[in-house]
């Protein structure tokens, strides 16, 4: 039917949308996983999506997070970060990237680049704030942007799985079959009416009379 291609369609942006907020280190996974729910419930439970895809995405979204979190943890930490540098990195992530996406209008290659650099930066001013020298806050700046680097790419890899596993799983053809087309019902059979004269055949009589013939005399 047309509205569920349009909520296909629909479906398909917000992926899309929720991809690129993963990027800024938004939780553009999660607002996957909602449309993904969402168009199971507009659409039908298990006419075209149910529990089997609805539980391997929000699986994969939390892998995501987790991903995510140890790389961008390890390399603060490797490099001797404070958790308000670990802040500051996330925060500066985050404006970095949309500043990367105005500046270089290529997809994704912007706001990456822009995240990356913002990582860096906000991690270097919040350290430079505490009193480290600048020498430790830019090492710790560059360990922050590794982490912001690997926890990108690997959080984006789950995503772009999420976005196979729901586009395929939402596809709206194959789901629940329709019911067969019938024509329209035939008019019950008519009798002609019998012409004048004519013998209907249910008034025969079941035997018909025999005649009774003389044997002839010689």
């Amino acid at each position: 039917m047309p509205w569920e291609w349009l909520l296909y369609v629909l479906l398909v942006i917000v992926h899309v949308v929720g991809l690129f907020l993963n990027i800024l280190g938004l939780p553009g996974l999660w607002l996957m996983v909602a449309a993904h729910i969402g168009y199971a419930w507009a659409t039908g439970w298990n006419t075209y999506v149910g529990w089997p895809s609805v539980v391997i995405i929000v699986v994969l979204a939390l892998l995501a997070e987790a991903v995510e979190f140890l790389a961008g943890a390890a390399g603060s930490k490797a490099a001797g970060g404070s958790k308000r540098g670990m802040a500051g990195a996330i925060a500066g992530g985050i404006i970095g990237g949309i500043v990367g996406t105005g500046l270089i209008p290529i997809p994704a290659i912007g706001t990456i680049i822009g995240a990356v650099a913002g990582a860096g930066f906000g991690a270097f001013v919040v350290e430079m704030g505490i009193g480290r020298s600048k020498e430790e806050s830019a090492t710790i700046a560059i360990g922050a942007a590794k982490g912001r680097f690997w926890g990108i790419l690997g959080k984006s890899l789950f995503g772009v799985f999420m976005f196979i596993t729901s586009v395929l799983t939402a596809f709206p053809l194959g789901g629940a079959a329709a019911a067969p087309a019938t024509g329209a019902p035939l008019p019950p059979p008519t009798t002609a009416p019998a012409l004048p004269g004519s013998v209907s055949p249910t008034t025969l009589p079941a035997t018909l009379p025999t005649t009774q013939v003389a044997p002839i005399e010689r």
